[in-house]
């Protein structure tokens, strides 16, 4: 009975985790890319010992103002006709967004073309003939929308979908303080490398202040629009079917979700708890300490040894020959 509780608690567990974690990992286990900033490091002299000392930070930061757009087709007989028509759409959705605070809408002319169809051509002696003739026009525009409260966007939809207008292209993030997060990202990037630079002296038992130093920094923002993944989560049954046997696969559904970047790899995060998409700001620097390599001294063998022992002498001959000789004095 007691080795039944354990395997209960057990498999309690996995499945506790399998629930925080989210149907993602539902079948197979997620891959989470790496999309992290990362500065190239300057190429210097491979003669010199390098040190290379990174600092990377991370802001979460709140959008203060949203752009949605919305696209809207409309087809019609005629020029005039697919005009009135798309203008009756749009106006009866603008007239009552405009009247919520804060909002300001822009249409965007995208299109216009005319649409053929085919007409069938009957001879008594020949095959048909299919030629393509006018059968109206088809218009196009993107109706945007900037505003600041995030849940009016419900609001939009609901107003645009009375009048057949459901394409909700994509919703843009912006933010007034990005530029004093960037000093905010490398103030405290530098209080980090200086406190990074006295822990390697302190390690290596030397000091770099004399030693040539080469710096590179750069940022990288990433908005929400580009951090939406899409996943599928189903169990299929395995049933030992013949090769013969008729299976009819259902529609899976197909979801998308909000993936930031994960702070896993920064030295420090601003804002590190998020609920809601962010406009993230990534700032990194390097610094690459060149330090001279101790010069090598071979070690003295014994022919080097035995060289230095032996002096250099010359004899000249009778016959006006000058000839080496090499003479061990040593003892």
């Amino acid at each position: 009975m007691k080795n039944i509780t354990i395997f209960a608690s057990l498999l309690l567990s996995q499945m506790a985790f399998s629930q925080v974690s989210g149907n993602i990992n539902y079948r197979n286990q997620t891959y989470y890319s790496e999309n992290n900033i990362n500065v190239a490091t300057p190429v210097v002299n491979q003669q010199i010992n390098e040190n290379v000392l990174s600092i990377k930070g991370l802001a979460n930061v709140k959008a203060e103002q949203y752009v949605a757009i919305f696209s809207i087709t409309q087809v019609g007989e005629s020029a005039e006709e697919v005009n009135d028509l798309i203008d009756k759409r749009i106006k009866g959705s603008l007239d009552q967004i405009k009247m919520r605070k804060g909002v300001e809408t822009y249409i965007d002319m995208i299109s216009f073309v005319p649409v053929y169809q085919y007409n069938v051509e009957k001879k008594t002696s020949s095959k048909k003939t299919y030629n393509e003739v006018p059968a109206g026009f088809e218009l196009k525009k993107n109706i945007h929308i900037k505003f600041t409260d995030p849940s009016q966007l419900n609001d939009f939809i609901m107003i645009l979908s009375k009048n057949e207008i459901y394409d909700l292209v994509r919703v843009d993030y912006f933010a007034s303080n990005i530029e004093n997060i960037r000093k905010e990202l490398m103030n405290k990037a530098k209080l980090a490398l200086q406190e990074k630079i006295k822990n390697f002296e302190s390690i290596l038992g030397e000091s770099f202040s004399t030693a040539g130093k080469n710096v590179s920094d750069g940022f990288r923002v990433t908005l929400p629009t580009e951090m939406y993944k899409s996943y599928e989560a189903y169990n299929s049954s395995s049933l030992a079917l013949t090769k013969f046997a008729n299976i009819n696969q259902a529609t899976k559904t197909s979801t998308s979700y909000y993936q930031p970047i994960l702070d896993k790899e920064f030295d420090f995060v601003i804002n590190p708890v998020i609920h809601e998409p962010v406009i993230q700001v990534m700032y990194e620097i390097k610094l690459t300490i060149n330090r001279e390599k101790p010069k090598e001294s071979k070690p003295e063998t014994k022919e080097n040894k035995e060289i230095k022992e032996v002096n250099h002498y010359v004899l000249i001959t009778s016959a006006g020959e000058v000839k080496d000789l090499k003479i061990n004095t040593k003892p």
